[in-house]
């Protein structure tokens, strides 16, 4: 039995940037949904995120046709595919790194990334850097990641409270991202799939414009649809200065059926 999911993702420039450095995936199928944003400039910046939601995708669509849902691994007692998708981050990080080690013109590039990955009744997040995800439940909305960056460690040390933080500490500086070096530490974390659950993956263009109570009223109020929601929240960002690139992926949780192969998936930009 797997989980059904209905996703949507839209992805949008922004009022202020020449170029859309952000790249997303969506595949219903197989239960995925991956936000990346880019860093370092035109070309490099779009080039790094690019490499990781079609590395993560791809590395997925090849492993977990062959992988039951439940499986676990024996040691750590990890699902197998959230290992998998792990694992999939471990060789974009490295394939985004030897790039700009390989390519003078791409030296510095980066990427943040958010992936939910759900199968059977269980579903993980992973992420590095501060692209988010939330999770709607009810009409309570949580931010189920803690961003990689210099405002959130400053917050978690006390030095400033998160209001505080907004209006005192530099914005953007990111303390994980992919490419930067060799290897990197990414956060995982497991959690049930409970239908009628929203998850919402964005960049920082998104909660950076927009508060977390505009979203969370936006949610409710369009959350039925999820293509409008999703717009609405793109429009909001822009509308509060469109400051920089504003992706958005909306998930909700449906129930369960049989398995059965999978088509090919949907890539959005």
């Amino acid at each position: 039995m797997n989980t059904t999911l209905e996703l949507v993702g839209l992805s949008d420039t922004g009022r202020r940037r020449p170029h859309n450095e952000d790249s997303t995936v969506i595949d219903p199928e197989l239960g995925l949904a991956v936000v990346a944003d880019g860093m370092g400039g035109y070309k490099a910046g779009e080039l790094a995120s690019a490499i990781a939601v079609v590395t993560i995708w791809t590395e997925l669509q090849a492993a977990l046709p062959g992988l039951a849902p439940t499986d676990r691994n024996s040691e750590s007692g990890r699902l197998s595919f959230g290992i998998l998708l792990e694992r999939a981050i471990d060789k974009a990080n490295r394939l985004i790194h030897e790039t700009q080690e390989r390519e003078q013109e791409t030296r510095g590039m980066g990427t943040t990334v958010a992936c939910l990955l759900a199968r059977g009744d269980r579903l993980v997040i992973a992420h590095v850097g501060d692209s988010r995800v939330y999770r709607l439940r009810g009409e309570a909305l949580e931010r189920v990641t803690n961003d990689h960056s210099l405002i959130q460690e400053l917050i978690d040390r006390g030095f400033y409270t998160p209001e505080e933080a907004a209006e005192n500490a530099p914005k953007n500086l990111v303390t994980r991202a992919l490419g930067i070096e060799s290897s990197v530490e990414v956060t995982m974390r497991e959690e049930a799939c409970v239908p009628g659950e929203m998850f919402l993956l964005c960049s920082d263009g998104l909660n950076d414009m927009v508060s977390d109570e505009e979203i969370r009223l936006t949610l409710c109020k369009a959350g039925a649809n999820l293509l409008d929601a999703a717009r609405d929240l793109v429009r909001l960002a822009n509308e509060g200065g469109g400051r920089d690139n504003v992706s958005v992926v909306l998930c909700r949780v449906g129930g369960h059926t049989a398995r059965r192969d999978r088509p090919d998936g949907v890539v959005a930009r």
